[in-house]
């Protein structure tokens, strides 16, 4: 029986020493460098031209109509009149932009949901790949949260978690 407690005891003792496998990734590196950010940030970068495109024309249809009607009012007599027609340039001018803020905002809202999408599927292929590859842990660092202060090159994952996300998409 001691024999037995005795093998028991070596094993867990050997168990227990056995070398976890570490690992750290570069959080923004990642996100910022997978071709699908790359390609978000190019269709969004276009949808927002359009939207840029969109306000330049309005604002020079505008200007124009502003042009119109000062050439009007230089004309008219009746203060009430001149008035009203400022009025009614001001609330299109302030109606003209709240459109163009709340298309802005609703593109910004757009994206924060795609970069969102993105980083929780490099959470769920970072965990995958980890528990594929062995690794006991694999932590998270970026430039604003230092949660890895120092590792040997070898335990960077970063480069290989970018190339096989890549490829698997």
């Amino acid at each position: 029986m001691k024999k037995i407690g005795l093998i028991l005891v070596i094993a867990l003792a050997m168990s227990s020493c056995q070398k976890q496998k570490f690992g750290f990734v570069n959080n923004t590196k990642v996100i910022n460098e997978v071709n699908f950010k790359k390609d978000l940030e190019a269709k969004f970068n276009l949808k927002e031209e359009k939207i840029n495109k969109k306000a330049d024309s309005l604002g020079r249809s505008f200007q124009e109509e502003v042009k119109v009607a000062s050439e009007l009012a230089a004309t008219l007599k009746d203060q009430n009149r001149i008035q009203e027609l400022s009025q009614n340039l001001q609330q299109k001018n302030d109606n003209l932009s709240r459109m163009l803020q709340g298309e802005k905002q609703q593109l910004a809202n757009e994206y924060r949901t795609e970069v969102d999408s993105l980083i929780a599927n490099v959470k769920t292929f970072v965990k995958d790949y980890g528990k594929s590859n062995g690794y006991d842990y694999i932590f998270g660092t970026s430039d604003n949260t230092a949660s890895v202060m120092y590792g040997p090159e070898g335990d960077d994952l970063t480069e290989e978690i970018i190339k096989k996300f890549n490829d698997k998409k």
